[in-house]
């Protein structure tokens, strides 16, 4: 843990990988899609997760709050 914590102050890499806009943890890459869709990511997120600020990887197409709920 305290070695985590060392690389992560020298390289500057964020203390969390969870982005902040989703709840439960969506994680932070170029491109989140919903798991099982026809998208390309890199990264993979299986929902539901609540938008709980920027929508910035567009998980909620119906803008209901709710992403990857289909």
């Amino acid at each position: 843990m305290v070695l985590a914590k060392r690389i992560r102050e020298r390289t500057g890499a964020p203390s969390s990988p969870c982005d902040p806009n989703y709840s439960p943890c969506v994680p932070v890459a170029s491109d989140v899609d919903c798991a099982g869709g026809s998208s390309k990511g890199p990264a993979y997120v299986k929902g539901p997760v609540r938008v709980i600020g920027s929508d910035i990887y567009k998980l909620d197409r119906d803008g209901d709050g709710i992403g990857c709920d289909d």
